[in-house]
């Protein structure tokens, strides 16, 4: 299976239509000129933001004729008015067996040891709080958990640790890039960049390496920390089955629902009640979608802190499940490229 990102990317953000409506008028005319009058756009919070003023400004101008729909796409998991995203699943897939592999080779050590791994998540928890299903009988790995939607209390964090190895050796962490402290400044903002992507959004990066230190300074053990980085959304080898069958399902939705004259709505996916799982897709409002990030629920997070609920295992455990057949070739996973 190859990567999405194969297919190219798009960072570019539309201004409002009182602002400047020549993008506008320029993406019409591109799509009559080449005779398309399906537009269905993949994406998270951006890509769907992109949807709704393009919509917005079709519906408002009596363009007919051009019918434009979202497809929800990210690894965040973090788009309202859907149970989960595609790309979600085979990520939280790739990070359950990253923290098994992990503790492989962390518990080859018998002096005290801790491991800070980092998970993608800036202001969305979902990511981090799937280590938590790389847990079995035999080892209950990561130990502890820091999700961004709770503020982070560094010296609190320090005597976690400092209890956790008191029960057992090797200590394995995963944190959220993206934690915050109580005041909202992101935690060790001194080691990230500052820099701003085309959306306003800062590069995250190096909570765990600022957690590296503060652990070398405060406790005498071995510390090391690894960034999972953008293999979580590229790690075409380790797909889940349950999601890239819920991936096709919402991009051939979205795409009949276009045809049958439906514009400005998202696919999305509404989980059925009952212990079996099953979904059932449906068609949610964009301007309930765009600009709005789902967060994990705060109930959903162990008064602790530094933990996830058996209700969010119950919640994630679904989304992981089945495998897929890859293609090799050499030896290694065969990829087109465009």
């Amino acid at each position: 299976m190859t990567p999405a990102a194969a297919l190219g990317s798009c960072r570019w953000k539309l201004k409002n239509p009182e602002e400047d409506k020549r993008e506008f008028e320029e993406i019409i005319r591109i799509l009559r000129k080449n005779n398309i009058g399906y537009f269905i756009y993949t994406g998270g919070n951006d890509s769907m933001d992109t949807v709704y003023k393009l919509s917005v400004y079709c519906r408002e101008h009596g363009v007919d004729d051009i019918k434009i729909m979202g497809a929800p796409k990210t690894i965040d998991n973090d788009l309202g008015e859907t149970d989960h995203c595609p790309g979600f699943g085979s990520a939280a897939k790739f990070i359950a067996t990253a923290f098994t592999e992990i503790a492989c080779d962390c518990y080859v050590y018998d002096i005290p040891s801790v491991t800070v791994v980092e998970v993608m998540g800036r202001n969305a928890g979902w990511l981090t709080a799937s280590a938590a299903l790389a847990r079995n009988e035999a080892r209950h790995v990561p130990q502890l958990i820091y999700l961004c939607e709770r503020a982070f209390d560094t010296e609190r964090f320090v005597e976690d640790v400092k209890e956790a190895l008191e029960r057992e050796n090797n200590i394995i962490i995963a944190v959220s890039e993206g934690l915050k402290d109580a005041r909202g400044n992101y935690v060790g903002e001194e080691m990230k960049s500052g820099k701003e992507d085309a959306f306003g959004h800062k590069y995250l990066s190096g909570i765990g390496k600022y957690l590296e230190q503060v652990i070398t300074d405060k406790i005498s053990c071995k510390v090391r920390s690894v960034e999972l980085n953008i293999l979580q959304r590229c790690a075409g080898y380790m797909l889940s089955e349950t999601d890239i069958i819920e991936s096709r399902n919402l991009g051939a939705f979205a795409a009949v629902s276009a045809i049958r004259g439906e514009s400005g709505k998202m696919s999305a996916l509404k989980r059925m009640p009952g212990d079996n799982y099953q979904v059932e897709i449906v068609l949610a409002d964009l301007s309930k979608i765009a600009n709005v990030e789902k967060t994990v629920p705060l109930e959903w997070i162990t008064e602790n802190g530094h933990d996830i609920t058996q209700e969010m295992v119950d919640y994630l455990r679904p989304l992981i499940q089945g495998e897929v057949r890859i293609p090799y070739k050499d030896g290694v996973p065969e990829h087109f490229i465009l």
